[in-house]
C-alpha cells in the first residue's frame, strides 16, 4: 500500500496508467471482509489530500478533479466487483475481473464529467453525442480520451494480472512446502537387554 501510494506521484506514471484499477480490485478479492474497504479507500483518500495540497501549491486548480466523489463511488464499485469473486478463482478470471474493474472506472468517472462539466466544456453538449465525445475524444487542451481510456485498460490487466499471478504462485510454494516430506530420522533401535542369568541355588 505504501508503493501504491508513492506511485501516485504526479508525473510519474503516464496519465490514467496506475495500479489502483487492480489494487482496488484484488483488495476486493483477497483482504479480509472489513480491511478490503477500509485500508485501500482510507489510502485514496490521504493521497488524494496530499495531491490536492500540492496542486494548490504549485497553482495547478485545473488538476484537481472536480467529481471525486463520482472517483469514489467507481473505487468502491471495483471493491466490491473484487468481492464477487474469490482467490480460489483462475487466473484468468481474476484478469478478466480486473479488466472489467478498469472499463466500469472509466465509464463512470468519464460520464460524470460529461454529465456535470465541471469546467463548462462547450465540447459536453446534454445529448448522445456530446457524451460520446467525451468517452472519446474529449476536451480541447488535453489528450484524447480514448488514450486515457487505452493507458486504463492496459495498466487495469497488467497489475492485475501481476497481482494475482503473484498470489497465485506464493499459493504454490506454500502448497509445495506444506506437502514435502519430513526427512526420516536415522534412529537405531535400542538393544534389549539380556536378562542376567539367575544365581544357581544351592
Amino acid at each position: 500500500m505504501v508503493v501504491f501510494a508513492l506511485s501516485r506521484w504526479p508525473d510519474l506514471l503516464p496519465l490514467n496508467f496506475s495500479a489502483a484499477y487492480a489494487l482496488l480490485f484484488c483488495a476486493g478479492v483477497y483482504f479480509p471482509r472489513r480491511m478490503a474497504w477500509w485500508l485501500p479507500l482510507a489510502t485514496m483518500v490521504v493521497t488524494d489530500a496530499a495531491l490536492g495540497l500540492y496542486y494548490w501549491y504549485s497553482r495547478h486548480y485545473n488538476s484537481i478533479q472536480a467529481s471525486l466523489l463520482f472517483s469514489y463511488a467507481a473505487y468502491a464499485l471495483l471493491i466490491w466487483l473484487g468481492r464477487r469473486c474469490r482467490p480460489t478463482d483462475s487466473w484468468l478470471k481474476l484478469l478478466g475481473g480486473g479488466v472489467v474493474g478498469a472499463i466500469l472506472f472509466y465509464l463512470v468517472t468519464n460520464t460524470a464529467a460529461w454529465l456535470f462539466n465541471p469546467f463548462n466544456n462547450p465540447e459536453y453538449t446534454k445529448d448522445l453525442a456530446g457524451w460520446i465525445t467525451a468517452l472519446t475524444t474529449g476536451t480541447a487542451g488535453w489528450p484524447q480520451t480514448w488514450e486515457f481510456f487505452r493507458n486504463t485498460l492496459l495498466s487495469g490487466g497488467l497489475f492485475t494480472g501481476l497481482f494475482a499471478g503473484a498470489m497465485k504462485l506464493s499459493e504454490k510454494l506454500e502448497s509445495a512446502l506444506d506437502k514435502e516430506p519430513e526427512p526420516a530420522k536415522n534412529e537405531e533401535p535400542e538393544e534389549s537387554e539380556a536378562p542376567e542369568p539367575e544365581e544357581a541355588k544351592a
